[in-house]
């Protein structure tokens, strides 16, 4: 009977880690399908295609000069090495304004003529036409758009997902966004960590400790969403103060809050490492006369060194995954700066705040996907790290 039942306890056991394994593998099977078909679309708006006069040299342009074009701040073919002609744009809503109803159709079956007269009469012309219109009574080349690529993704500096014609998909801003906050937090919180930790494992009592480690521990159970008021109320009212600017969501407000949530993390695990030196090497340090702070910086912190870079990259880690707080102090605006004073975005905070707006399938949607795999990646590297870290020998 004893044995059936630790049969039945292993079986149960096993059963549970095939499940969450299984599970695990499928998220991350659903992640990099939905992220990795972002970059077999075009990210001019679905349904849609460019196209210009016959006569235009150019037949292909890359998607920011588009933007550009649409929203004039491009107004001549030369500046894109065309020829000098002033650029018109056409769209759909210039047509209607352009044409009555008769001349466009009941049903909209004239809609390729009135696009055709538009083209001929001006050689300057970039039409957006929907591509069930586009037929062949609509004299025009139509321009070629490369797919989104990795290389483009990565180091685009424009991260505009809904506009038209054409969408910015640039994800660097958010990538320098994401590091400028998290290596903020951690020069912040890996020298007050490490200094109570070490309070905690050296210089305080026993009772004193006992308080103290529970205390820590619960700041790691707080919703992010209250460290995020608690930064939106006080923090950044204060940054705006003190340095005198028009308004106080920025990277350092990020950086202090993601700062101390990353604190119980990086004290619990250092002092655990700093605890686990064996109490030979300080009673070695004090027979050689060595003072408390010297056996402490000279013996316990290098003997120590890789628990307490463990507890540093895991303090990045969580500041690199955290969304909600991120949102609420840093302005969320899409900034490629290192000033700390300025507004930024992060990848988490972007993926929060744009996938409920994001139309289900589509290729803003997918971008999201796209940038939450970058996430996982930098994470996933980190984890890797640290597993390396722990197996090492200090």
């Amino acid at each position: 009977m004893n044995k059936l039942f630790k049969n039945l306890q292993v079986g149960i056991l096993a059963f549970s880690s095939l499940v969450t394994t299984i599970t695990v593998l499928l998220i991350v099977i659903f992640l990099f399908s939905e992220g990795l078909s972002f970059f077999n679309k075009k990210p001019i708006e679905p349904g849609f295609i460019i196209a210009v006069h016959p006569d235009n040299p150019i037949t292909f342009i890359n998607p920011t000069e588009c933007k550009r074009i649409f929203d004039q701040d491009i107004t001549d073919w030369k500046e894109v090495t065309g020829h000098a002609q002033p650029i018109t744009l056409v769209t759909l809503e210039d047509i209607g304004n352009n044409y009555s109803e008769e001349q466009m159709g009941a049903e909209m079956e004239y809609l390729d003529t009135c696009y055709n007269h538009f083209i001929q009469g001006d050689k300057g012309v970039i039409a957006m036409i929907p591509e069930r219109n586009f037929t062949n009574k609509i004299k025009a080349n139509k321009l070629k758009l490369d797919k989104n690529s990795i290389a483009s993704f990565v180091q685009g500096k424009e991260w505009f997902p809904t506009a038209k014609p054409i969408a910015q998909f640039g994800a660097f801003p958010l990538l320098v966004g994401t590091f400028l906050v998290s290596l903020g937090a951690i020069l912040l919180a890996l020298p007050l960590g490490l200094a109570c930790a070490i309070f905690m494992s050296e210089i305080t009592s026993v009772r004193i400790r006992s308080y103290m480690k529970p205390v820590v521990e619960l700041l790691a159970g707080i919703p992010s969403v209250v460290y995020g008021f608690f930064g939106l109320v006080i923090i950044v009212p204060l940054i705006q103060k003190v340095f005198h600017l028009d308004v106080g969501e920025t990277a350092l407000a990020g950086s202090i809050i993601l700062g101390i949530m990353a604190l119980p993390t990086i004290i619990t695990i250092s002092e655990d490492a700093l605890q686990n030196v064996p109490k030979s090497m300080r009673e070695a340090a004090y027979a050689l006369g060595a003072t408390k702070w010297q056996t402490i910086l000279t013996v316990l912190i290098p003997y120590a060194r890789s628990g307490i870079t463990t507890a540093a990259i895991l303090g990045i880690g969580r500041a690199i995954g955290e969304t909600m707080a991120v949102l609420m102090v840093t302005g969320n605006a899409a900034n490629t700066t290192l000033n700390i004073l300025k507004p930024v975005r992060t990848i988490p905070a972007t993926i929060a705040a744009e996938l409920g707006e994001a139309p289900n399938g589509g290729i803003h949607f997918q971008s999201l996907f796209a940038l939450a795999c970058i996430l996982f990646l930098i994470t996933m590297s980190i984890n890797l790290y640290v597993n390396f870290i722990s197996r090492k020998k200090a």
